[in-house]
């Protein structure tokens, strides 16, 4: 009998062990499709250089692999939440990945630039699918402590994919290719559609709601006119006739989309949201934080390449501290951070991102990779923090019908962010660099140089400009960067601290695991 009971222990643990893998497979389906759609924001950058030689490819359309890529996954993303609460989340989210894997097919099929930026904005369609139904999945699929813990392996799978992109991008670019830098989205969209189909629970949403396809077309235009506007500045000047018109397009474009969605009996984006100190703030900190932590990067990366004379996986390493503690910080504080109010978490994770990229200012013209290590550990805990409670903190202010649209557009302010803040900085760091050039004498166009320069192109300027005035200019260029994205997150976070208040009494409770719930005021 002893053995009898000893063997019916042994069989009950097991079973728990695996009632306790199950309750977490969806998490992990939805944590490796935000990994996997966030790793190809910045993956590309670190194979650069490889890209440009194979495919003939100028820097302006390596941006666009880029931008493309992250302009179509802003546009679209409150559009895939309306859609996700009109089909069911679990039947779009399935479908992004579908979409993601085949365009990440033709991704690293490319045989040239023009294919290879039209996958990438498939591939964009895909990932909005995807990340406008990752928090609504989870917010539906667990509760009370356990969505805490969902919610922040979740925000540690945002925090360090965007950052881990170069290091997974260095190292299959130096040991494969610069192809299996997409082709290896292929296995992992295959497990995640595996594991979404067995163990993330289905639904058929409100198939009342219809899609408000001129607020999609008029954010759409408006979005593409902004980015391809401050991409034109960095390249032909603020004062060219084609920037203005582009940018003042832009300008009329997204003041037709807020006539047309303040009129909408069902918006895409309920603009009475911001009538709500929490709502607004709540979408400048997600659009502040992808800016001023995750936008600099890509220079970084550059410049570690070119100029430092790094190979693609010692320049993507260069990138792992910030990666290796926003993942450690995230995961832990959806643990141990479950009674912090959101304000102080989002508010002091944004400081924290200040005051790291305030450090990396301190990087000279003779400085090596290791003086932006302290900047971006401090930069790794701020990220930490701040993004699992995002996510959360703005599904707390909507209705629970509204979960697909408020995860959109926290998204979508997320990565606007990111898509605004790149092409400003190429613009910063060029400008920054040719005045540097212009002051140093002797260069017969400083900013044909700077731009070649700022584009990873050190290396073929040695002969043409001494080693040190080239290393002055990039190093003034990425201080200045440095300094915006302090500034931007300084303000953010001081803003979130001031206006995102705990809610007082209230008649219902949606959102239990979040405290400090968020009202107008």
């Amino acid at each position: 009998m002893r053995h009898v009971r000893r063997g019916w222990r042994r069989l009950a643990r097991v079973r728990g062990t695996l009632r306790t893998m199950r309750k977490w497979l969806p998490l992990l389906a939805v944590s490796l499709s935000t990994f996997m759609l966030l790793v190809d924001l910045t993956i590309v950058t670190i194979a650069a250089p490889d890209l440009a030689q194979e495919l003939h490819s100028s820097f302006t359309a390596l941006q666009w692999t880029v931008d493309l890529y992250v302009l179509v996954l802003a546009a679209l993303l409150m559009a895939a939440g309306s859609l996700s609460d009109r089909l069911g989340h679990r039947r779009v989210f399935v479908a992004g990945l579908v979409v993601f894997a085949l365009a990440s097919l033709a991704c690293g099929l490319a045989p040239n630039t023009g294919v290879l930026i039209a996958a990438r904005g498939v591939q964009g369609v895909g990932a909005a699918a995807m990340y406008a139904t990752n928090a609504a999945l989870l917010a539906v699929t667990y509760a009370g402590r356990d969505r805490s813990v969902a919610f922040g392996v979740w925000g540690a799978a945002n925090g360090a994919a965007a950052a881990a992109g170069p290091i997974l991008g260095g190292l299959l670019t130096q040991h494969v290719g610069w192809r299996s830098i997409f082709l290896v989205n292929l296995p992992v969209a295959v497990a995640a559609v595996v594991l979404a189909r067995v163990a993330i629970p289905g639904g058929r949403g409100s198939a009342a709601r219809r899609i408000d396809m001129p607020g999609v077309a008029s954010f759409t235009v408006a979005a593409t006119l902004a980015v391809y506007g401050l991409i034109r500045a960095g390249d032909a000047g603020w004062t060219d006739p084609v920037t203005i018109a582009v940018l003042a397009g832009g300008a009329a474009a997204t003041a037709v989309f807020l006539l047309l969605e303040r009129h909408r009996a069902e918006p895409m984006l309920d603009l009475t949201l911001f009538r709500r100190p929490a709502f607004a703030v709540l979408m400048f900190g997600a659009a502040a934080l992808t800016a001023a932590a995750f936008a600099n990067l890509v220079f970084v990366s550059l410049w570690a390449q070119s100029v430092l004379g790094l190979g693609a996986m010692s320049a993507g390493l260069v990138l792992a501290p910030l990666a290796v503690v926003a993942f450690v910080v995230a995961g832990a504080g959806g643990r141990l951070l479950h009674a912090v109010p959101p304000r102080h978490t989002i508010g002091w994770g944004l400081l924290l991102i200040a005051a790291g990229t305030a450090l990396c200012t301190l990087v000279g013209p003779d400085s090596g990779w290791h003086a932006l290590v302290p900047g971006l550990c401090v930069t790794g805990v701020g990220v930490g923090l701040s993004t699992p409670v995002l996510a959360s903190a703005a599904l707390a202010v909507a209705p629970p019908e509204r979960a697909g649209m408020t995860n959109g557009a926290s998204n979508t302010f997320r990565q606007l962010g990111y898509a605004l803040a790149l092409p400003v900085f190429a613009t910063v760091v060029t400008g920054q660099a040719r005045d540097v050039l212009s002051g140093s004498g002797g260069i017969a166009d400083p900013a044909e140089t700077a731009k070649r320069l700022t584009g990873g192109g050190y290396g073929g300027l040695l002969g043409q400009a001494p080693a040190e005035v080239l290393r002055t200019a990039y190093a003034a260029g990425l201080d200045r960067i440095f300094l915006f994205s302090a500034v931007l997150a300084a303000v953010a976070g001081v803003a979130v601290l001031v206006l995102l208040r705990p809610r007082a009494a209230a008649p219902e409770v949606r959102e239990p695991e979040v405290v400090g719930f968020l009202q107008s005021r």
